[in-house]
């Protein structure tokens, strides 16, 4: 899945659409995804000036949109303007190493569970070999008016 692909699906844009390109989708499954890093993303003029770093808020968010995905594909679903997909708990997370500039994040999100509307996700973002982040994600879609 491309990018075109993906801005079809997830209402985020520019700066906080976090996911470039899908390199596999096993429906009701898993996802790999990939967020390219770049010296040009907003928020690495405060965080850090001296020492450039990812945030790890935005890291869970890259593994959420690649969630949100895989549970779009799973219920084979196109969202519309009145479809919103919300965090509903980040359990477990876990900061393995600091995601710079030039870094390719591989995000790998595998679905645990899905009942009563509530997704639960085991989520994994990688650097190469190692481990970067992970953590439990439930999220949710809602319709709003």
């Amino acid at each position: 899945m491309d990018i075109h692909q993906i801005l079809k699906l997830l209402p985020h844009r520019y700066p906080i659409l976090l996911v470039d390109r899908v390199l596999s989708l096993e429906k009701g499954k898993s996802i790999t995804a990939l967020k390219n890093v770049t010296i040009n993303e907003p928020f690495f003029n405060g965080h850090f000036p001296h020492r450039p770093v990812m945030p790890g808020v935005l890291m869970l968010e890259a593994l959420a949109q690649a969630a949100a995905l895989l549970a779009f594909d799973t219920l084979s679903v196109v969202p519309d303007d009145n479809t919103v997909y919300y965090f509903a708990g980040i359990d477990n997370a876990r900061f393995k190493r600091p995601v710079e500039p030039g870094d390719a994040l591989t995000l790998c999100v595998d679905l645990d569970r899905m009942r009563a509307g509530i997704f639960k996700f085991k989520a994994k973002a990688w650097v190469g070999e190692e481990l970067a982040v992970e953590a439990e994600l439930m999220c949710t879609m809602r319709t709003i008016k």
